[in-house]
């Protein structure tokens, strides 16, 4: 193992700390604060520790927790409390006052900002019996929170009051060696003024008076709401709200179909971007889309708005002609058979659409051709010849997705011929420099071919128009903003909309009988088609701007086609359609360090996650929680692993078990009696401002901040348990009794509340924690409805059902046997040579041969005459994989020198290649060809 810190850091104070209290054998290795040491994070991250798997540890709290398990001492559930404590109540209270001491010399009032946090700390000691946070010997808890706590308690200029009990627990620490060494190697004996490099690179993080309020919590991961204060005012409010009790009415689940539009309603119609039927969509594609879309459709309908939420699969074009081909099958048969991949991913996923249907309809055709057919009255197409790109290899003209060569903007080697990933200009195909077909890697030729366009440019006023109201009012995210709004200052240019295809939606014109339409002007008609197939009123909701809020769920590569080209359709067929007035697009979900990749056996894709035996609800949360929402995001087996063990099971799972434990252990299955105390009524009202946040954000489509707000509320309430510790008052007087009782029926009523918040994110659980705590069906249709109310849903005496724990650890070698499944990488006691074509053709994890070893793979399997049909399909795949390599060390600038030894190779191969399939080994390409 290596442990990476820096000097001044104080989250480095911690981890110091525990190795040496521990006593675990680790390098240690020094950096500056700026240093990147994880690879696959964009900004710094320390401290750092490197396993010896290759995996990283990059969480101060986490590092330590997992220094003393190495050592033997597994973290109790006390001492997992004590570490979400530090994390959400004392760190940001922590570095707000570091900040305010070190940055702005302002040591005076950093008493203000710790008070609470050392007061909450002081009252937990002093109802302890032990020298420690947890029992007799020191914890992970004394470390981290000891560590934390350091810099400002060392210091007796800060003036932090009288807390007794915190004095005496943190002197009892400070004369330990272990300690001392620590703050020595992080603080270099200068005290705070040691910090004061590392401080003035952090950003001013917002002060608590700013968490405080409403306006200023816009990312709830950030806040300490721990630390929040509450007013008389609320509490009263929140202790009148809590009293009204259940409204009576029927589930707002309970759906009619076909649902129509209604008057006096919120209309919304949900839309999730068409996922191309030819291939199995990967975690990337789920939670871009379809995930999303049906977060805040189950929302929406908890909060009893009229919701149709429609999706299909996308089934026209290049990709599914080429893909037939591949399976030898027809566009048709590899339609039905992918359309059933995709719905029975979608069903194990709780993807609950109201209707999921396809484009290969009688209803798309004639819907699309319709749109045509205006279009083409109202003078909005044009004809031009234009020169595409045609591989004479395939015998066919390239769709734009088929073609791939260097961008002619910012020179990204690995352009589309559409657009560019990286810069993300429009680009017509036939401009790529050095491009190559995506199918057979040939270079293909320009050719000329008459076609229609829609003339963009005529429509630009009208487009600008729409979307000056519909961005102000509606919302749409930012990068759909931005990326809209490079497209109109670069001037829209006339798209065309047909190809010389034989799969797709056929073209009416006569003199283009021979064409079929572009998928992206085909694939977004699908919308209504896919409407039209579920009920024959569908133009209630797609001619029916007045009364129809459109909301379009995708990633943000399909952006323009959603924001530019699909209205501007709809605009010129003057039909009086429904355009999208919230346009939510997430940025991309990478795996671990490196992109998602089917030929190369690499992520997580769709019809896999089930056989991890992790429940679809965890795949849920995990997804949602790392939502790709303001930037790229990445899915991590290790941080999986953390978030389900700290979050899910001793955070939320812990909560709602120990509340519902407690009726059933300690009041024989019914709900105490409940007498409000100051205390309590403060927990409501910070619950139910949570619940607040948690529907504002959710009103917006923030899905992944809002779910901070249910682990908030869980957090509260493990606090709450804990401090009033009603395991030991059952057992006392009277008065402390019923204190008990309050305490658990307070506890289990929050527990209700967390499952109607859970059920968009996690509806099994949520339907679970209501069928364990047998809530009535009624507290969907309250909570949520108006503004949100936390009410007194289980009164005293309700009984409650069997309970039992929601959720399950995941322990580190069912994480790592994962995580090397999913990784594309050879077994090494099984070298590539070995793999039978039986065997390649059954693993649905396809081994990809490392690219190191591509050239000694190809020469152990090298023909000597004749074809050689398994030959040459390790040698395809090797050649695949050393052009991979290729492209990386060219995208990474490498050394000349480098590049040209491994384009050496590459040629090798393709010439052993060629020999294994009987044709004469190709001449070498130019110098400097995109290999």
């Amino acid at each position: 193992m290596k442990l990476f810190v820096s000097e001044g850091n104080p989250h480095c104070l911690k981890v110091l700390a525990a190795l040496e209290v521990c006593g675990v054998q680790c390098d240690v290795q020094y950096v500056n604060h700026e240093e990147k040491v994880v690879p696959f994070l964009s900004r710094p991250a320390l401290p750092a520790l490197l396993l010896s798997s290759g995996q990283h540890l990059f969480s101060s709290n986490a590092i330590c927790r997992y220094l003393f398990e190495v050592n033997g001492q597994d973290s109790s559930e006390l001492c997992n409390q004590w570490l979400e404590w530090e994390a959400t109540v004392l760190q940001p209270a922590l570095l707000e006052a570091l900040h305010i001491a070190v940055v702005q010399g302002k040591g005076s009032e950093v008493s203000k900002v710790l008070q609470g946090p050392l007061n909450s700390l002081d009252q937990s000691l002093s109802k302890g019996n032990t020298p420690y946070l947890t029992g007799k010997a020191v914890s992970v808890a004394d470390v981290v929170l000891w560590a934390a706590l350091y810099p400002v308690l060392s210091d007796s200029s800060l003036a932090l009051g009288e807390c007794k009990c915190v004095k005496t627990w943190f002197d009892r620490g400070a004369v330990m060696h272990s300690f001392q060494s620590a703050a020595q190697k992080v603080l270099q004996g200068k005290g705070l003024q040691g910090m004061k490099s590392f401080m003035q690179r952090q950003p001013a993080p917002r002060s608590s008076q700013c968490r405080d309020t409403q306006q200023c919590n816009s990312n709830p991961a950030e806040g300490d709401e721990g630390e929040r204060v509450v007013s008389e005012a609320e509490m009263e409010a929140a202790v009148l709200t809590w009293s009204k009790g259940l409204n009576d009415g029927p589930s707002t689940t309970d759906r009619q179909h076909p649902i129509l539009p209604q008057e006096g309603k919120r209309n919304l119609l949900v839309t999730s971007a068409l996922p191309y039927v030819n291939n199995v969509p990967h975690l990337g594609n789920i939670i871009g889309c379809v995930l999303s879309a049906d977060v805040f459709s189950r929302y929406g309908r908890l909060r009893d708005w009229n919701m149709l939420f429609v999706c299909g699969t996308d089934e026209y074009g290049t990709a599914t002609e080429n893909k037939a081909r591949e399976e030898g099958l027809t566009p048709q048969q590899i339609c039905d058979k992918y359309h059933a991949i995709h719905s029975s991913i979608y069903k194990w996923f709780q993807i609950d659409f109201d209707y999921f249907g396809r484009t290969t309809t009688e209803k798309q055709t004639e819907i699309a051709q319709d749109i045509f057919w205006r279009l083409h009255k109202h003078d909005f197409l044009m004809e031009d010849t234009v020169e595409q790109l045609r591989c004479e290899s395939c015998q066919r003209f390239l769709a734009d997705r088929f073609v791939e060569g260097i961008c002619p903007h910012c020179t990204y080697p690995e352009a589309r011929g559409d657009q560019c990933d990286k810069c993300g200009r429009l680009i017509n195909a036939v401009e790529l420099r050095e491009p190559q077909c995506k199918v057979c890697r040939q270079t293909p030729v320009i050719r000329s071919s008459k076609h229609l366009f829609l003339d963009l440019p005529k429509l630009e006023t009208q487009l600008e128009q729409w979307l000056d109201k519909s961005t102000s009012t509606g919302d749409w995210t930012a990068n759909a903003k931005q990326i809209t709004r490079s497209w109109l200052r670069d001037g829209l240019k006339p798209r065309c909309i047909t190809r010389d295809l034989k799969w797709g939606t056929p073209v009416p014109h006569p003199d283009f009988k021979e064409k079929v339409f572009y998928v992206w002007f085909d694939a977004p008609i699908g919308y209504l088609s896919i409407t039209a197939n579920y009920t024959d009123k569908w133009e209630k909701w797609w001619k029916n701007p007045d009364q129809v809020e459109l909301y379009n769920f995708m990633a943000k590569d399909n952006v323009p086609f959603h924001s530019v080209v699909f209205p501007c359709s709809l605009l010129g067929a003057q039909d009086n359609y429904t355009l999208v007035g919230h346009l939510v697009a997430t940025e991309y979900l990478n795996y671990e360090d490196t992109k998602f990749s089917k030929s190369r056996g690499v992520g997580v894709f769709g019809d896999m996650a089930k056989d991890t035996n992790i429940p679809s609800d965890v795949w849920r949360f995990y997804l949602l929680y790392v939502r790709p929402e303001g930037q790229d995001s990445a899915f991590s087996w290790a941080d999986m692993a953390t978030k389900n063990n700290s979050e899910l099971l001793n955070n939320l799972g812990n909560f709602i078990n120990r509340a519902g434990m407690f009726v059933t252990k300690f009041f024989d299955g019914c709900v105490p009696v409940m007498e409000l105390q100051q205390e309590d009524k403060k927990l409501l009202a910070l619950v139910g401002w949570e619940l607040q946040q948690y529907i504002q954000l959710m009103d917006k489509v923030k899905i992944r901040d809002a779910l901070k707000h249910i682990l908030n509320i869980s957090r509260h309430g493990n606090q709450y348990i804990q401090v009033n510790e009603p395991w030991k008052k059952i057992k006392g007087e009277d008065t402390e009794r019923l204190r008990a009782g309050t305490v658990t029926g307070v506890s289990v009523n929050i527990a209700c509340l967390l499952s109607v918040m859970l059920f968009p994110y996690m509806p099994t659980v949520s339907q679970t924690i209501r069928d364990q705590l047998n809530a009535p069906q009624s507290i969907i249709s309250t909570m949520l409805q108006g503004n949100g109310t936390f009410v007194c849903a289980l009164s005293a005496g309700h009984r409650v059902g069997t309970v039992s724990p929601l959720f399950q650890k995941l322990e580190v070698d069912q994480i790592e046997a994962l995580k090397k499944r999913f990784s594309g990488q050879q077994p090494e006691d099984e070298p590539p040579k070995k793999k039978t074509t039986a065997q390649k053709a059954a693993n649905t994890q396809p081994a990809a041969v490392p690219a190191p070893a591509a050239a000694a793979a190809a020469a152990e399997v090298a023909p000597v005459n004749g074809v050689d049909p398994e030959k040459a399909k390790q040698l395809t795949q090797a050649v695949a994989e050393q052009g991979d390599k290729v492209r990386a060390l060219k995208t990474q600038k490498a050394d000349k020198a480098v590049i040209t030894a491994e384009v050496t190779k590459l040629l090798d191969l393709k010439k052993q290649l060629a020999l294994a399939e009987g044709k004469s080994p190709e001449p070498a390409p130019q110098k400097g060809k995109k290999k």
